[in-house]
């Protein structure tokens, strides 16, 4: 029963909140209401509030344990210095109230608590954008390529800073461990948009983790938006199957709101979660600063550009100098 719901999740999948663009855009596009990073900086001198709370059961079929939780997530990214380049503090903070056998007891603490920083190594849809739609044919535009397949590709390293005592970690003592994603992004014609993270984390503690999420989004309209997600993950201390879906809808440019539902196919423990969510962004970027091509090409393009720089200056100065030669020829005319 469990590899068919595996499967089904895998089908649905290939059958979710808005699509990002190769530098700043005009409206916000948040991570969530899914649990996966998107290829995409938020954009130079752009702060993001994503934020969320969720509500939700537990159910231990072999510890007989009952658990209500109450989660509170967060991200705080922040674009400066390049287009491809953000840092951001990301994590969880879980309330639980367990019931066992003998009683109920409480436990907080939390879930995850990141501080890390992600680039953009590779960029596709610049190049598009560059070349432009095709002006002869409207089907062109708006047809599947094989083009399509190459994704945006990012990479984000972030530092777990954990706690002493917590229950929702292996490690008794407080630690400090690093996490690895990387990220790829596909955004195709229609409104779709597929993004896929693999997971390196707590590598150098007793119980590394490794997992993957894939979220497949559609945007129907220009501020309603539908995602669903499968995320797995396992190690020595805990392993799983999720599955999310859910909505979001643009407010304004800045500001998104977002409901999602999360449930796994396993009953050690089965879980069900509800999240109620919003984005907003501080716009402080001035101006469309667009990704700047890597490799011989870009070295090629930045000498183009700084050549034309010294062609422009040259000619200035040519036209000053014929300028200042003819208004000595009138004065010499006068004397």
């Amino acid at each position: 029963m469990k590899r068919i719901a595996k499967s089904l999740t895998v089908l649905l999948l290939l059958i979710s909140v808005s699509s990002v663009q190769a530098q700043y855009t005009e409206t916000l596009n948040s991570n969530k209401p899914g649990g996966s990073q998107g290829a995409f900086a938020v954009g130079i001198n752009v702060l993001q509030l994503e934020s969320g709370i969720s509500f939700g059961k537990e159910k231990h079929s072999l510890l007989n344990t009952n658990t209500k939780a109450t989660t509170i997530d967060w991200g705080v990214r922040y674009g400066f210095w390049k287009e491809e380049l953000e840092v951001s503090w990301i994590g969880q903070f879980d309330f639980q109230n367990v019931t066992i056998p003998t009683g109920t007891f409480k436990q907080s603490n939390f879930r995850s608590n990141t501080l890390g920083a992600k680039y953009l190594f590779y960029d596709p849809y610049r190049k598009m954008e560059e070349k432009g739609p095709n002006l002869y044919s409207w089907k062109a535009n708006h047809k599947f390529q094989w083009a399509d397949l190459i994704p945006a590709v990012s990479f984000y390293a972030g530092a777990n800073i954990d706690f002493s005592d917590n229950p929702f970690t292996p490690e008794q003592q407080g630690t400090i461990s690093p996490k690895f994603v990387l990220a790829t992004q596909n955004n195709w014609v229609g409104g779709w948009a597929f993004v896929t993270n693999i997971i390196v984390d707590r590598i150098t503690t007793d119980f590394p983790t490794y997992g993957y999420i894939i979220t497949l989004t559609h945007t129907p309209t220009d501020w309603f938006s539908v995602f669903l997600e499968n995320q797995g993950f396992k190690s020595d201390f805990y392993a799983d199957q999720i599955l999310r879906g859910g909505a979001g809808a643009l407010i304004n440019e800045d500001w998104q709101v977002d409901l999602s539902a999360t449930v796994n196919f396993k009953d050690t423990p089965s879980l069900f979660y509800i999240r109620v969510g919003t984005s907003y962004r501080f716009d402080m970027h001035k101006k469309d600063e667009y990704i700047e091509e890597k490799g011989k090409k870009g070295r090629e393009t930045k000498k183009e550009k700084k050549n034309k720089k010294k062609d422009k200056k040259k000619k200035k100065k040519k036209r000053k100098k014929r300028k200042d030669d003819f208004d000595l020829d009138e004065n010499d005319g006068d004397k």
